[in-house]
This record gives structure tokens, C-alpha cells and sequence, in this order.
């Protein structure tokens, strides 16, 4: 094997790097569309939205070569110290964190605020790439499942505390990685039948929910049983009854969660996602206000500068969660393909590096970053387009905020590192 070279720039894939350039930039000429106004004139100013995302984006300079100055070695020795202390700056927050908008998920340093969640992110896929990738791990083993479960459910549950659902769905994504790894199908589809389960809940109500399942359920009982005889029953009579119980107690369990701990605006936004309320002036302003801007941009977009409804400021909070919808306006159906198809070239190359690394701690930290992309970028233009409720995820490189800049950052740019080392000896 090689040994690595003084130059913490050789080995860089540069077409990852073009592409987060492009990414950056396009996304802040769509935040300084959205929060410019006719008073403002300085480009480098703590005033404004978008001076501030200019001078965090230049920040990313010395953050990028700082992360590119250490060897990949050193992300695999100290992913788990990495880890730890991302884990206690979540529980920091419950102590000196600044609560915004309901949620206590900010630390305040005067001008400057950091959102650890943002962050965690990558340290967790650290992690999880840590704990797989050691020789003696063996993902067929349920208590090896369950280790990887809580490295993973640990930061989400921590996040849901503060609370900020949102940020804590995320975690979600690390199925995919596990899947990659050899996790069973199965874990991802019974994720996606509770999924609907917890849906159709909401949408008939839990006894009718219920009533329906246990009567499918029997029906397929009857037919297993007059297919197998008795056979069959004395060999999965437990896990007819594990079925029932589990099931009843998801659904019974959804329905007192849902009127009982959910806020009424977080119900507000399921009910309007479901068609179960109409209310395009309170909750689902926003969404409401989305659509029709994205909409209006036709096919090639009313140009930049140009779009009256992110003019008119019709969109509260356009330039962070929303921001998608600026693209839709200004830049048309062609505009916001082009941004989906760089994300798509951005995942795609990750994943190719990725597979090519012979180190399996690279290739499941690859799996992780692209991960956490997708999911982002799903659920982000879903939620702007009117698919999912709100649910407060930023578009990776796009949405304002120095948190969200700097934690997509380091979670890329550390899998540089990684990819720019696969051909050295660690």
C-alpha cells in the first residue's frame, strides 16, 4: 500500500468539490432573492440574512482545510470521542440552550448561534461506520442489531426532547446504510407499514383502524392455518399472537399520542396533509403560500430578482426551510430540475466512491452521507410542494444558517478526506 503524501489536497475529488461549490452558490443567490430588501446594501453584513450566509460560506474555507489536514486514520480512532461529545452537547441544551420557536435546540454565543443537531449528524455516521466495520461485528446477530440501533436512536431521542421532530426523523436514514450492510429488508418494511398504519389512524380514527386490521388478520390466520394445518399453529401460534398484540398496541398507542402529546399544531399539519381540514390562512399558510409560488414560475421561472411573490415576501421564512420555493418561482420547472439533478450527480458520485473503497469503514460513512442527503432533499422539496407536512428540515447547502452549512459541510468534506486516503496505508 501507498503511504500518504504531505499535500492535504492530494487524492481530492474535485468533481464532489465542484459540486458543492455550484450547490453553495446557487443557494445563496436563491437566499439573497429571498431576503433582500431595497434598504439593504452591504454584502458583508451580521444586518442581513444573506450578508450572514456570505460570511458563513467563506468560514467553510478555513473549516474545509482544517478537516482536510487530518488523515482519514483519524476520523476512523476518534469517530466514538466524536460521538460522545456530540451526544453532550445535545444534553448541554437542556441546560444553557436558547429556546427558538418552541425549541430549546440552539446555544447563543452574542451574534452567533449553533445548532448542535446539525452536527451530529455527521459524528453519528462516524460512529456507525466505527461500530460496523470492526472485524468482529456481525450484523446477523440481533445484539449487534440492537447496538447499532442505539448508536443511531440515541441522538434522535435526544433531539425529540428539545423538541424538533424534524431534526430527529433524520435518524431515519441510517436504515438505508444498515440495509447496505446486511440488515434485513424487513426492518425497512415494517418501518414503512407503521408508517401507514400511524396514517391511516389519524385519517378513520383507532377503532376503525383497529377493527378492520384484526379482521384481515384473522382471515389470514384462517387461510395460513387451512394451508399448513395444524402444523402451522403449533409453530407460529406465538407470533399470530405477537402480531395482534403488537399491532393493537401501535394503534392504540398512535391514537393516545396523537390527541394527547402531539401540539394542536402539529395536528393542525397532518390533518391538513390528509385533507382532513382546509386552512391556507393559519397553519398551512405556508405550504399554501409555497405552492402557489412554485407554481408560478412556469416552465423557465420569472428570472432572478424577478418573482413577485418572493418579492412580496408572501412566504414567512422563505430563505431557510422554504427556500426551494424561490427556485420554483425565479428559476421555473427548469431551474428546480437542474437543482434536483445536482443533488441526485452528488449522491450518485458519493455512492460510486463509496463502493470503491476497499476499507469498509469509508464505504459505510459514504452510505451515511448519502443517506442523510437523500432523506434531506426528500423530505425538504416534499415538504415544500405540499407531499409531507412541515416539518422543519433545511435543503442541504441551501437553506440559510450557518449550522446547516457548516454540519453538511463537515459530513462531506470528511468523506473527502476519506475517499482522498482509500489508496494509502491507515
Amino acid at each position: 500500500m501507498r503511504q500518504e503524501g504531505n499535500n492535504i489536497f492530494a487524492g481530492v475529488d474535485w468533481l464532489l468539490v465542484a459540486l458543492f461549490v455550484i450547490l453553495v452558490s446557487f443557494g445563496w443567490l436563491n437566499i439573497y432573492s429571498a431576503s433582500k430588501t431595497d434598504e439593504d446594501l452591504e454584502l458583508l453584513s451580521f444586518s442581513t440574512e444573506y450578508g450572514k450566509q456570505l460570511i458563513f460560506i467563506f468560514l467553510t474555507i478555513p473549516l474545509i482545510i482544517i478537516i482536510l489536514f487530518f488523515n482519514a486514520k483519524f476520523y476512523e480512532k476518534f469517530s466514538i470521542i466524536f460521538y460522545l461529545v456530540s451526544l453532550l452537547s445535545l444534553v448541554g441544551l437542556f441546560f444553557f440552550g436558547k429556546t427558538i420557536n418552541g425549541a430549546t435546540s440552539w446555544y447563543n454565543f452574542g451574534v452567533l448561534g449553533l445548532q448542535p443537531s446539525e452536527f451530529v449528524k455527521a459524528f453519528t455516521a462516524l460512529a456507525v461506520a466505527k461500530l460496523i466495520s470492526d472485524r468482529q461485528y456481525n450484523f446477523k446477530l440481533i445484539k449487534n442489531q440492537i447496538k447499532a440501533f442505539i448508536v443511531i436512536f440515541t441522538p434522535a431521542f435526544l433531539i425529540t426532547l428539545q423538541p424538533d421532530v424534524g431534526s430527529a426523523l433524520i435518524y431515519v436514514a441510517f436504515f438505508f446504510v444498515l440495509h447496505r450492510e446486511g440488515l434485513t429488508l424487513n426492518y425497512i418494511i415494517l418501518g414503512a407499514l407503521l408508517i401507514v398504519l400511524f396514517l391511516l389512524t389519524i385519517l378513520l380514527g383507532v377503532t376503525l383502524v383497529l377493527s378492520s386490521l384484526l379482521i384481515l388478520l384473522t382471515i389470514f390466520t384462517v387461510y395460513a392455518i387451512y394451508r399448513g394445518g395444524k402444523r402451522f399453529l403449533r409453530f407460529n401460534w406465538y407470533k399470530i399472537i405477537a402480531g395482534y398484540a403488537i399491532i393493537t398496541i401501535f394503534i392504540i398507542g398512535t391514537g393516545f399520542t396523537y390527541n394527547n402529546i402531539f401540539k394542536q399544531h402539529h395536528r393542525d399539519r397532518f390533518e391538513i396533509l390528509l385533507g382532513l381540514k382546509q386552512d391556507s390562512q393559519g397553519i398551512g399558510y405556508n405550504s399554501h403560500q409555497s405552492e402557489l409560488t412554485i407554481s408560478s414560475g412556469g416552465l423557465s421561472g420569472k428570472g432572478f430578482l424577478k418573482g413577485d411573490l418572493t418579492q412580496g415576501d408572501f412566504v414567512p421564512e422563505q430563505h431557510t426551510d422554504y427556500i426551494f420555493s424561490v427556485v420554483g418561482e425565479e428559476w421555473g420547472f427548469l431551474g428546480s430540475s437542474l437543482v434536483i439533478i445536482l443533488f441526485m450527480l452528488l449522491m450518485y458520485r458519493v455512492i460510486y466512491l463509496a463502493e470503491t473503497h476497499t476499507n469498509k469503514f469509508g464505504r459505510i460513512y459514504g452510505y451515511g452521507l448519502a443517506s442523510i442527503l437523500f432523506f434531506h432533499v426528500i423530505v425538504n422539496i416534499g415538504m415544500v410542494i405540499g407531499l409531507f407536512p412541515t416539518v422543519g428540515i433545511p435543503l442541504p447547502f441551501f437553506s440559510y444558517g450557518g449550522s446547516s452549512l457548516w454540519g453538511f459541510t463537515i459530513l462531506l468534506f470528511i468523506f473527502i478526506r476519506l475517499d482522498a486516503h482509500k489508496g494509502y496505508d491507515w
